[in-house]
This record gives structure tokens, sequence and C-alpha cells, in this order.
């Protein structure tokens, strides 16, 4: 069991990798990124069909009796829709969200049959599941507080250039372009990592029957701060907007997670 773990926890791994390649190459158009997305999922398309042909020809049975069996079918089918999708439609939207909803039943699967089959180790797993979701959210949040100093710095940046101060500064702050550019990279790098850390956690959740509140502020809070960020990227990519203004809008979208991530935390029901 134990090495079932591993293996479990390995494709989660290289799912989450390759979601993450997807909404790179989704946002940014990156070929090279989604070459890589596309192995890594293959690799867990190879795994599940492996999985699926021990249970139809040494199990003599087809995974679909139970609910939980289901879950596991349903996923292989929708990872190989995806990785149809990705070779004969170039249509990068419909392969990222296909993806998110197949990560997420493939969770589902691997925590509940965990539960279900693994006895001592379920607990383990589960908790293991927690904590990831857990690490993954505070990384995301460091990402968006990279992207906060970066705005920061470029409001300075372009109000000292604006008053005719800032050439001696330059050098130390880089060029307004670059510091729009690098606050937009870190944005695209947060997003997915958040998307990731609130399925484990709702998946956790539910898998583990916590006493889980939709309704919870931190709950509520967390889909505000992804909606924001977002939009964030929505109105960078499709609106064009650039500089100052999204500068503007990425340092209220931080202040607007601080006060999910330290006053939200306070007053849940649920999280801590």
């Amino acid at each position: 069991m134990v090495e079932l773990k591993w293996l479990y926890e390995f494709i989660l791994i290289i799912y989450g990798l390759s979601l993450f390649g997807y909404f790179i190459d989704f946002v940014q158009d990156n070929r090279r990124v989604n070459r890589i997305a596309f192995w890594l999922l293959s690799l867990v398309w190879i795994i599940q069909t492996f999985f699926l042909f021990y249970v139809i020809i040494f199990e003599k049975s087809f995974p679909v009796v139970t609910l939980n069996d289901s879950l596991f079918f349903y996923s292989w089918i929708l990872v190989t829709i995806s990785l149809l999708a990705n070779k004969l439609f170039p249509v990068h939207f419909i392969v990222f969200f296909t993806n998110v909803f197949s990560f997420f039943i493939l969770l589902l699967f691997l925590l509940t049959d965990a539960q279900k089959n693994w006895q001592e180790h379920a607990v383990q797993f589960v908790h293991e599941i927690v904590i990831a979701h857990i690490t993954i959210a505070i990384t995301s949040y460091g990402f968006f507080t990279l992207s906060f100093l970066l705005s920061i710095m470029y409001l300075i940046q372009y109000k000292l250039l604006k008053q005719k101060k800032g050439f001696k500064w330059m050098w130390r702050f880089a060029d307004l372009n670059q510091l729009d550019s690098y606050a937009f990279k870190t944005v695209t790098i947060g997003v997915p990592l958040l998307l990731i850390a609130i399925i484990l956690g709702i998946v956790w959740a539910y898998v583990s029957d916590a006493l889980f509140y939709w309704v919870d502020l931190k709950t509520i809070g967390s889909f505000f701060v992804l909606a924001i960020y977002v939009i964030y990227l929505v109105i960078r990519l499709w609106k064009k907007y650039k500089g100052r203004t999204i500068a503007m809008y990425n340092t209220v979208a931080f202040l607007l997670l601080l006060v999910n991530f330290l006053l939200f935390s306070t007053l849940s029901k649920f999280h801590f």
C-alpha cells in the first residue's frame, strides 16, 4: 500500500505540473510549454491505462460498477479526450478546462479509493493532501506578493519619471516595460497554483468528512481572490491594459488578498 500511495502522489504531481503548463500555454501561447504539458499528461494517461487494463484482464471487471470505479473511468475518458483535442483542435481554452475538471475527478477518485482500501495509510495520504493544499496556496500568495511589489516599483518609477526625478533610480528599479512584464508573469504563475490549491482543498474536505462550509468567509474569499486575478489576466491579455492602470489594479487586488488571508482566516469557521 505504501508503494501505491507513492504512485498516487506521483500521478497527482505529474498531473498538477501538466495543468500548470497548460495554463501557461493558454495565457502566453507558449508551444514549448504546451509540448511539455502534453507529454506529462500522456504519462498520466499511460499509468491510468495500465490500471484500466489490469482491472479488465486480471480482475475480470470493467471499472463502471461502483461510483468510485466510474470516477476513475470518467477521468481516463477526459484525459484521453484532452490529449486528442490538444493534437487535433487548436482550441487551448477547452483543453485547459477539460484538464481542470479531469484533475478534480481523478483527485476525488484517488482520495476515495485510499480511504476505502488503504486503512492505516489512508489518513496519512489525506493529511498529505491538506498539507499540499496549504503549501501550494501560500506559494501562490508568494507570487502574488512579488507581483504586487513589482507593481509598486512600477508606480514609484512612473511618478519619479513624471517629476523628472527618477533617472538616477532607473538602474535599480529596471525600466517600466520590464516591471510591467515581470508583474504579469508572476501573476500568471500564481493563478494556476491557487486554482490547484482550491481544488485540493475542496476534494479533501469532501472526502475527509470535515465540516465544510461553502459560505465560510475564507472559502468565499479564496474564490474571490482567484476571480480577481483571473480578471487581471483577462484585462491584461484581451483588453490590452498595461502600465499604470494595470499596476494600480494589481495593487488593489493584493490588498484584497491580504484581507482574505489575515482577516477572513480569523473569522473562518473552517480554516484556521
